[in-house]
């Protein structure tokens, strides 16, 4: 897959993984404003359409409703 360097991605989240909608290295963290590269990223909400840094800040955010 060919990525743009530097440039946010645009996913889809789904169940069982994401699509990328438009090409990019990394999504911003929904919670935090950190840059997840994509190999790396782990957590995500299907139902807010949202990307996370870590477990924490998932659950951050499901805590937030």
């Amino acid at each position: 897959m060919l990525m743009a360097q530097g440039r946010p991605a645009r996913l889809h989240y789904m169940a069982n993984g994401f699509r990328v909608m438009a090409a990019g290295d990394h999504v911003v963290c929904a919670i935090s404003g950190a840059k997840v590269p994509l190999d790396e990223l782990r957590y995500w909400s299907v139902l807010r359409q949202e990307p996370y840094a870590s477990c924490e800040m998932s659950t951050q955010a499901e805590r937030k409703g």
